[in-house]
């Protein structure tokens, strides 16, 4: 005889605490017969200030008549950003069917806006753990962490190894795995279960296959994934509450939102999807336009468009346009934006770009821009704007000739070291003795990426903080941030640029020659 499948025990107690302590304070819909968006986010007219915007920053001179620019401040929403919608639907739906109980700990790949969702859960008894796979600002990994997420770093800043006869995605995958494990250690969790999955997590970075990553880790830890870039309630949040709440708030102004295009950048798809669903079923229309950073661009929380090919929520026939935005000269928005008290950031001054672009070429005249975080957590990057950075790079011509001036030079990478033969090829380039030349261990480079940290056995080597260090690595790259982050700890560093490949007695040899495979 067949047995029955128990049912999941829901938690009853987490759920009345959830829906008081959290839904409570977000945009949702109201216990009626014919409900309304209780909580709204605000919706500003920011027409003055972005026409102001073109004429001061771009010289344009946009005709006034008829144009009428509103902003959705999601920033102003309990918890700071447009991402604390899909989490509330998702964790609501995770309790309501069993499937998430107090105490269990919840893991997610995520990009700082969705991580920082989940950490109003912290108060609930949950333990948060961000898996992130871009080089976050510090604002956000700070805000992250004042809020009790737990963070696993995949950038370990691997330089590539050209011509090796080595597989550099198996290379990067066993050592980002390594990277992975020595992090979870930390946190406290026990790695024999990273250990059961070794085999198949290596097989998902050696893909770049993050998200599954989250989903395994919970898995193996008896935890929980919200999966946002795949659970279906990220864009039903958007369709049901986010879209309804726009036509809501336009209609008290007496305007209609079929007369608007509504303009978001791009992250997991979620919002720019739920927003066509809502316009395209209740009206017939097409008018959400996408905003991506070209291609060579990094802004936080958001994607390229290459980078969405292949998500499930980039539905490109759903949209009324696509357009890439040189994040560059967006950032003069950025600055205006918040110079004049409004609560920004990155990809909301993208939107906003696109939109005063759009208005510029004739591309419609009424806009609904999502602003989908503020600029706190970016102040640094603003601070960052007005600074003139210090040169952390220098060429092998300069690095020879000052060669005196540095006490060390000291070779940093995640996954390779040097061979004998290559420290002798580094000393002979600048002009110095082999000695001068030390090694860090791999697994401590690998730490100080992850972690900001300097690692006791690392900092056993470095120089005096007043003394000056030349950093080497494959191509430049591992130096160059290793660079950056030592001297946030006081530390006088410069990389050489292009690395040991890029000596000229390396030109014709082979990198197995030079250097090898970090076993520690």
């Amino acid at each position: 005889m067949t047995g029955i499948a128990a049912q999941p025990t829901i938690d009853q107690p987490l759920l009345r605490r959830f829906e008081i302590e959290l839904k409570a304070k977000v945009p949702h819909l109201s216990a009626r017969t014919n409900p309304v968006v209780v909580n709204p986010t605000p919706l500003i007219d920011i027409t003055d200030a972005l026409l102001e915007c073109g004429r001061a920053e771009y010289a344009l001179a946009i005709p006034t008549r008829d144009i009428r620019v509103y902003g959705k401040l999601d920033s102003e929403i309990f918890g700071g950003s447009v991402k604390v919608r899909p989490a509330i639907e998702i964790i609501e739906d995770a309790i309501a069917s069993g499937r998430l109980r107090t105490g269990q700990t919840i893991f997610e790949t995520t990009s700082g806006n969705f991580g920082l969702a989940l950490g109003l859960l912290s108060g609930l008894g949950f333990s948060i753990i961000a898996i992130v796979s871009r080089k976050l600002q510090e604002g956000v990994a700070d805000q992250l962490k004042k809020d009790g997420v737990r963070l696993v770093n995949l950038d370990i800043d691997i330089c590539p190894a050209p011509g090796s006869r080595m597989d550099v995605n198996v290379v990067v995958a066993k050592t980002t795995a390594s990277n992975v494990r020595e992090q979870l250690a930390s946190i406290g969790l026990d790695v024999s279960a990273f250990d059961r999955a070794r085999v198949e997590i290596e097989g998902l970075l050696a893909r770049q296959d993050v998200m599954s990553l989250a989903k395994v880790l919970a898995r193996e830890y008896g935890g929980f994934c919200p999966e946002q870039y795949d659970s279906d309630l990220n864009v039903r949040s958007h369709e049901t509450i986010t879209g309804p709440e726009i036509d809501q708030q336009l209609s008290r102004q007496g305007e209609s939102i079929v007369d608007y295009q509504l303009v978001c950048a791009f992250g997991t798809g979620g919002t720019s999807l739920g927003l066509s669903n809502y316009v395209g079923k209740k009206y017939d229309r097409t008018s959400v336009h996408v905003i991506f950073p070209l291609g060579n661009q990094d802004v936080a929380g958001i994607r390229t468009k290459e980078k969405a090919f292949g998500l499930r929520f980039y539905k490109p026939e759903a949209y009324a346009g696509q357009h890439e935005v040189d994040f560059e000269s967006a950032r003069r928005v950025f600055r205006f934006f918040v110079k004049r008290g409004f609560n920004i950031g990155e990809s909301s001054a993208l939107s906003l770009y696109a939109s005063l672009q759009m208005l510029n070429y004739g591309s419609g005249k009424k806009f609904v821009v999502m602003l989908a975080d503020g600029f706190h957590k970016y102040a640094s990057t603003l601070e960052v704007l007005r600074e003139t950075p210090r040169a952390f790079e220098v060429t092998l011509k300069e690095a020879a000739a000052d060669q005196s001036e540095y006490v060390q030079v000291l070779w940093t990478h995640a996954a390779f070291v040097p061979k004998d033969e290559g420290i002798k090829l580094i000393a002979s380039a600048l002009g110095c003795e082999e000695s001068k030349v030390k090694t860090a261990r791999a697994k401590d480079v690998q730490s100080l990426l992850s972690t900001g940290e300097i690692p006791e056995a690392m900092r056993m080597i470095l120089p005096k903080k007043d003394s000056k260090l030349l950093l080497v690595c494959m191509v430049g790259g591992t130096s160059l941030r290793v660079a950056e982050l030592l001297e946030k700890k006081g530390f006088v560093a410069q990389s050489l640029t292009g690395g040991i490949t890029g000596l000229p007695a390396a030109s014709g040899r082979e990198p197995p020659d030079l250097i090898q495979l970090a076993i520690e």
